[in-house]
């Protein structure tokens, strides 16, 4: 009984999905430690305006862009396993570089390079997850890889990030946290596998379901085609205009979080450090949750509108009730609840629009162009924070997840039915010869 997901060995969960895991919960630590820093003092020590600020923190975002298509390729039709290895020096250099700065610039030139280095990494990531998780299996794959690794990493970042500023200055945070991404090469070349074929520890049983299972996704899918064929349908821009919105969101809300805190509480860094763990919390409830009844009820387009317009309300409520401590600190905990509750459900429609061959280019283009949100969220809030309010930098936010949101609504409802990735994306079906000699 190949077929069934319940009698099938399934050790791919446990000695896949950890070292990914890892990998990009330490790479998303170097990457968000920034807004620790500059609550942390960093701003005064060298002198950063808020708008100053803001651009730091989104600059990464234009290096991040530009290895996200390539990335993608690379992994789909190399090892993924190699390309993230070259990554993880990439960026643990660099940020232990971030130690040392003094000048403004080199702030600015540090975090574009530290982008360009982990620009690769998700698209290439998400590569290796579905070489190893069938349709079937992807959203709740992908929730524990997404969910897991903001859980996990916000969780253990701000006290972290929190008492290593207290105990030494926000110099050491990105030089001890550059030390631990270079660490990592001695757990993911030991213990990763690009694909069940490579492993030799899997079962012959599991290996020939995953491989069954894959090949039958990539026989209903088309096989002809090239990525500028790609770029010409509409569903894939409405991805990336839904995935700018909802990355937006996403890093206005995580960068500035710490400064929120301090400023609603005027905590000191300790203490907003812990409080800032709380909507992660959520978060992995939130996750989790819309993961599940997504797979149950194969409907990806109702749970992506829920996450967005979920997470604009409470940045709405937050900012409206931000004379009442901790009734706006509440509601910003409840945001957490969709933090990421759409990024595992978003990540499965790729593969079902788009062949196997190409579904790598076409992640790569959604993440380059829809991660540019990273820069326009933290930025778009410095800048209104600095001009009128952090409020007003607030509400322009929970904007942008409406127009996420709405734009969620325009999908095709074929996307209830991921065995018509054809019509779904509105490109023609898959001749007969196609589907034969397709794999």
């Amino acid at each position: 009984m190949l077929n069934d997901p319940h009698v099938i060995p399934n050790k791919r969960w446990v000695r896949i999905l950890p070292p990914i895991l890892l990998v990009y919960i330490v790479a998303l630590m170097d990457r968000v430690n920034i807004g620790f820093a500059i609550a942390g003092g960093m701003d005064k020590d060298l002198g950063l305006s808020t708008t100053f600020a803001g651009l730091v923190a989104g600059i990464f975002f234009i290096g991040y862009l530009l290895l996200q298509i390539p990335g993608g390729l690379i992994a789909a039709g190399g090892s993924a396993k190699k390309f993230i290895a070259y990554t993880i020096v990439g960026w643990g250099a660099t940020s232990i570089l971030m130690g040392f700065v003094e000048k403004d610039w080199q702030v600015l030139t540090l975090r574009f390079i530290l982008g360009v280095a982990e620009g690769g990494v998700f698209p290439a990531l998400l590569i290796i997850i579905s070489n190893w998780f069938p349709n079937a299996e992807r959203a709740r794959a992908n929730a524990i890889f997404i969910g897991g690794i903001v859980f996990i990493a916000n969780f253990i970042n701000g006290p972290i990030a929190g008492w290593i500023i207290s105990r030494w200055s926000w110099r050491e945070l990105f030089i001890i946290e550059g030390v631990m991404s270079l660490l990592l090469l001695f757990i993911w070349f030991p213990i990763i596998s690009n694909r069940p074929d490579d492993a030799d520890w899997i079962s012959e049983e599991e290996r020939s379901y995953i491989n069954n299972k894959i090949r039958e996704e990539q026989e209903a899918s088309i096989h002809t085609g090239s990525l500028m064929e790609i770029l010409k349908q509409n569903s894939l821009w409405k991805l990336v205009v839904i995935y700018f919105c909802y990355q937006t969101g996403i890093y206005g809300f995580s960068f500035w979080l710490p400064t929120m805190i301090k400023n609603l509480t005027t905590m000191g860094i300790g203490a907003v450090g812990f409080l800032s763990t709380l909507p992660y919390v959520a978060m992995l409830i939130g996750t989790y949750a819309i993961s599940s009844l997504s797979d149950k009820r194969n409907n990806r387009k109702f749970f992506i509108a829920l996450s967005l317009f979920g997470f604009a309300l409470f940045l709405i409520c937050s900012a409206q009730f931000s004379h009442y401590i901790w009734v706006s600190f509440a509601f910003l905990v409840l945001c957490g609840l969709f933090y990421e509750s759409a990024s595992s459900v978003f990540w499965t429609i790729p593969p079902v629009l788009f062949p196997h061959h190409l579904a790598g280019g076409a992640r790569g283009v959604i993440n380059a162009l829809g991660n540019l949100g990273g820069f326009v969220g933290p930025f778009m809030i410095g800048w209104m924070t600095s001009q009128y309010s952090l409020s007003t930098g607030i509400y322009c936010l929970a904007g942008i997840l409406l127009v996420g949101f709405l734009t969620t609504l325009t999908l095709p409802g074929h996307l209830t039915h991921p065995k018509s990735p054809e019509a779904a994306a509105g490109l023609p079906k898959a001749t007969n010869t196609s589907r034969e000699t397709g794999a």
